[in-house]
């Protein structure tokens, strides 16, 4: 007589412990409860009954291999990297799924050759990460298996995505510089027409209307999102009679630039003159002096929300021992928060006729 596959309810009843504790214990649940011992038992049992090697024929049983491919597009090489990856990959071990990573370029052979590589390690289906928020158009080997993008959305709309809220962020950062007092605020901004850029003028804009403070074209200048791009923008804004009190920077590399034409002007930061960046790059926002106050993309949470999404796309019963779901889940795409981290870098402004500081 054949014998009986092991399910995680024998491993739970042999064990002493609950099924959810169980599913814990073997998905490495950080957030679970359990005692040094329990695991221990829970693991030794798992492995006394076979349900390691019950979750392999399962996974034959589905024909899914339940590893999960990360295709990064040159992200693994920027400061953003680590935390898209660490979010996808912390979601991927709660759920019991493998993460494989592969970093490609944005040249379209490169993209179609490491798609490949990927599809042919039998992955359930792919995380696709973008260098930045931009629209893009699939990569077409990508439309045979389950997708979800991240810092993109599709064309056409038809592939789950997470995005960060753009203007949302660039919002809390013109409120930040608002509520300190400051009512003439200049944006220096990106010259390329990505969803970021018009995210962050839109931002721009609601703040001070909501504020009830006119928008001024001329305090809005667009140059290179780079260091010496922020330098030339910010020196065109500042170098003039009725200056700005604050000025907010579409990233922090136009930021570390902004210092840079501030200093060259004479204007002390904060007390001459306060700045907000966007993206968080700690090795700039911390390292400037004084420290910059910025807005935080969402790596972390939208590597976790990407992966979450895809597993329920391919693999309803994401974590051992739940029921599957009634019906297919529907992803559209998510705009996650853009959180302030506040530092040093703004303050109130001068009033009429005090000293500047020497």
């Amino acid at each position: 007589m054949a014998r009986k596959a092991v399910g995680i309810k024998d491993v739970a009843r042999e064990a002493g412990v609950s099924v959810t504790t169980v599913s814990h214990i073997l998905n490495d649940v950080e957030s679970a409860r359990a005692s040094d011992e329990t695991r221990e038992r829970v693991k030794s049992t798992a492995e006394r009954l076979g349900y390691g090697a019950n979750r392999i024929a399962r996974s034959l049983r589905r024909q899914q291999s339940e590893m999960i491919g990360l295709l990064s597009e040159e992200i693994a090489t920027t400061p953003h990297a680590g935390r898209i990856i660490l979010g996808a990959q912390e979601a991927a071990r709660k759920r019991g799924l493998t993460l494989m990573l592969i970093n490609t370029s944005r040249d379209e052979f490169d993209i179609q050759r490491d798609t490949d590589a990927l599809l042919r390690q039998q992955v359930d289906g792919v995380l696709y990460a973008t260098m930045y928020h931009r629209e893009i158009d699939l990569p077409r080997l990508l439309r045979s298996v389950p997708t979800v993008l991240i810092d993109s959305t599709s064309r056409d709309g038809s592939i789950p995505s997470v995005v960060p809220d753009e203007e949302g962020g660039a919002y809390v950062a013109v409120n930040e510089l608002i509520e300190h007092g400051h009512r003439r605020i200049g944006f220096i901004t990106n010259s390329d027409d990505v969803p970021a850029t018009r995210g962050r003028l839109a931002g721009y804009r609601r703040a001070l209307g909501d504020a009830g403070l006119e928008f001024e074209s001329r305090l809005v200048v667009s140059e290179q999102s780079e260091t010496p791009g922020g330098y030339k923008a910010a020196v065109a804004v500042l170098d003039r009679v009725d200056r700005p009190t604050g000025l907010f920077c579409y990233n922090d590399r136009m930021a570390m630039g902004a210092y840079r034409a501030a200093a060259e002007l004479g204007l002390r930061i904060p007390a001459d003159l306060s700045i907000v960046g966007f993206d968080n790059q700690e090795l700039i926002a911390e390292g400037l002096y004084p420290a910059l106050t910025t807005v935080a993309l969402p790596h972390y949470e939208m590597g976790e929300w990407a992966l979450g999404a895809l597993a329920d796309l391919i693999q309803p019963e994401a974590v051992i021992g739940t029921a599957p779901s009634s019906a297919d889940p529907v992803y559209e795409s998510a705009v996650l928060p853009c959180p302030l981290v506040r530092r040093h870098s703004v303050a109130a402004p001068r009033s009429e006729g005090e000293p500047a500081h020497d």
